[in-house]
């Protein structure tokens, strides 16, 4: 019997996917393991293997086409399987868009309503109710594509642009033909704007994340804040002298330690002697966390992206270089695995390398924490003897979830990550 490849579920938010790259075609033989095709998410590029050996048959998932997830996109048959034709019904959603055909007069037209007005009875994917909803659409004025009579995304999408909205348009050309009519209604920010004084860019399906979650971050967690100065002379000195020591081998050094390498770790043993900020809130209870995973903040094209050090309390310094580095290269070329960037008990956002003196981050739920890292500069201080000197110092800012941590908590624990940072060597103990 035939086996079925689906398009698989590779990140908790994902409702659909778009295949990037196939890399086998109709007829190609493949074995079990062979990478199929290319998954574009929001954050990351998956490969997806083939789950069996055999023939690829009726490749049905079009490349830059969302698909919902589950939705079938090939079948493998076995060596001698007989083959009669397609295994089923190639779903319209799953297919390559057609190019617009011009308007018929006997062609059903979307109508613009409420949103949600009718859609409760209507058959649709979650992703095409989003859609509709966000733009205006009405679900029970278009024609189902998808299994069934479903109605799917590019349903809608190709709603939007037939859809007649009385409304101005506030500038031309093919950037803003690509925006619904229903996003430069009035009372949007364009109509502040004179025409032609600007271009139109879609979102990404990233940064409709990074917003969504930012939104209901700040919306729904309670944040205060927290700021010390942690001076860097000795931290800077002893990384020199760890870098400097590191083994050669075919001429490159086995590590190569970064100030936020060493924050890293400063901050995972801060949280592992301080457990009770070492968690997560949820209604029903406190998540206190065994382990100390740190999200650290990348930027990627189009957005950022946390990837996890795992453990990070328990590793050396080195082997958080190294991970970061890996991970960092990974992220910023999109090939993460999910498990790699999703979870974590605590992050650590830096902008110290772009000159930033300080800054306060939102934090990223699950997580109750996150530390705002400035960059190290050489500021006046007052030494142990009470004279002035100068010193490298370094403003971090530490954001808690007020549920979950409080003031005094909160205090403790960045006392403790000062402590580390400017006491280094007993990060090596």
């Amino acid at each position: 019997m035939a086996s079925e490849v689906i398009l698989p579920k590779v990140d908790m938010d994902m409702a659909t996917g778009k295949i990037s790259k196939w890399f086998f075609s109709e007829g190609d033989t493949v074995r079990k393991g062979d990478v199929l095709f290319e998954i574009e998410t929001d954050k990351a590029a998956m490969e997806i293997d083939a789950p069996a050996d055999g023939i690829l048959r009726d490749v049905k998932g079009g490349e830059g086409v969302d698909i919902p997830v589950g939705a079938a996109v090939a079948w493998i048959y076995g060596e001698g399987e007989a083959y009669t034709g397609a295994a089923s019904p190639a779903p319209a959603a799953l297919e390559a868009a057609p190019a617009p055909a011009a308007a018929s007069p006997k062609a059903p037209s979307a109508t613009v309503s409420a949103p949600g007005a009718h859609d409760g009875a209507v058959r649709a994917t979650p992703l095409a109710r989003r859609l509709a909803r966000d733009n205006g659409i009405d679900l029970s004025g278009l024609a189902g594509s998808g299994p069934h009579g479903r109605v799917v995304a590019i349903d809608v999408t190709s709603a939007m642009t037939t859809a007649s909205v009385p409304v101005a348009v506030a500038s031309t050309g093919p950037a803003a033909a690509a925006i619904p009519d229903a996003v430069r209604a009035p009372g949007n920010a364009l109509k502040h704007f004179a025409e032609g004084s600007y271009e139109l860019q879609p979102h990404s399906s990233m940064r409709r994340t990074i917003a969504r979650r930012l939104v209901e971050a700040k919306s729904t967690v309670p944040h205060f804040y927290l700021t010390v100065d942690c001076r860097l002379d000795a931290l800077m000195k002893l990384r020199a002298e760890l870098n400097a020591s590191a083994p050669i081998a075919d001429g490159i050094a086995s590590y190569k330690l970064s100030v936020n390498d060493m924050v890293i770790k400063a901050y995972a043993l801060a949280l592992a002697a301080t457990p009770d900020a070492n968690v997560s809130w949820t209604e029903e209870q406190l998540v206190r966390h065994r382990f100390v995973d740190i999200g650290v903040a990348v930027s990627v094209p189009g957005g950022l992206i946390t990837p996890i050090v795992r453990q990070a309390q328990a590793k050396s310094l080195s082997a958080i270089s190294n991970e970061m580095k890996d991970l960092a290269a990974r992220a910023k070329a999109g090939r993460l695995k999910p498990e790699e960037y999703q979870g974590g008990t605590a992050a650590v956002s830096n902008l110290g390398m772009f000159g930033v003196r300080q800054f306060a981050a939102i934090i990223n739920p699950p997580h109750a924490t996150i530390l705002a890292v400035g960059a190290g500069e050489r500021r006046p201080v007052v030494d142990d003897t009470g004279e002035l000197a100068v010193a490298t110092v370094m403003s971090v800012t530490l954001s808690t979830d007020h549920r979950a941590v409080d003031g005094a908590l909160g205090a403790e624990l960045v006392g403790k990550l000062r402590a580390f940072i400017e006491n280094p060597m007993s990060m090596l103990v």
